[in-house]
């Protein structure tokens, strides 16, 4: 596509914006996944621990290994490593829809460990006085610590957000679309720097967003 005799305005609507909803739709999905996922890691984690409610050391190892592993690979790395499993469960490993599978992937120890941090952060005073009123471990755990974290979870689930809309940008450049792709394709390639500074100015007001959601949320919480 030749852009040279398109205003910024005109490329807006036709590149910018349309990237613009892929990424935020593989934000919001693998951020939902994740979260889903992570908060379950979390639970699992504390309970398990040594001090939890279900202390149970084998499997809180297991998970805890789990977590750091898939953690210390950068995105780009697990995005190709893990091409076959996101081939058997999205049936392609090209598209949005398919970069969803590692978004989820990558993102859900680092939900996991929020999760398990704002638990831990809870006053153990609570959990006492749940117990003495007879509340089961579930209740302890979804009426009680969870409860009590909703503000630190909060604000580490925008963290959380952040982070993957970075590692969009990165899937972009192996074909799943969005902003990324657009800016590496249509800017880098092409030596078009309108079309990638203005990206890099939607990605900053695309964060920011999401962190000053976060910051009023927290202080509404807190």
């Amino acid at each position: 596509m030749v852009l040279k005799n398109y205003t910024l305005g005109q490329i807006f609507h036709m590149l910018i914006l349309p990237s613009l909803a892929v990424t935020v739709k593989m934000v919001l999905i693998s951020g939902l996944l994740a979260s889903i996922l992570g908060t379950l890691l979390g639970v699992a984690l504390v309970v398990t621990a040594k001090d939890g409610l279900s202390p149970h050391p084998v499997i809180n190892r297991v998970l805890d290994i789990i977590v750091n592993v898939i953690r210390s690979f950068p995105f780009i790395i697990l995005l190709i490593s893990i091409i076959p499993f996101t081939r058997l469960i999205a049936g392609t490993s090209i598209g949005w829809e398919a970069a969803i599978v590692p978004l989820t992937v990558a993102c859900t120890p680092f939900m996991g460990r929020v999760i398990q941090n704002a638990l831990q952060e809870v006053d153990p005073a609570l959990i006492e006085a749940a117990r003495s009123f007879g509340a089961s471990k579930k209740q302890i755990v979804f009426r009680v610590m969870l409860v009590e974290a909703v503000p630190a979870i909060i604000s580490g689930l925008c963290l959380g957000l952040i982070n993957l809309i970075g590692c969009t940008a990165m899937a972009g450049t192996v074909g799943a679309g969005g902003l990324g792709a657009t800016a590496l394709t249509y800017g880098y390639q092409n030596f078009n720097d309108r079309i990638m500074y203005t990206i890099c100015l939607v990605l900053v007001i695309l964060v920011a967003i999401v962190q000053y959601t976060g910051d009023y949320l927290y202080r509404r919480l807190k």
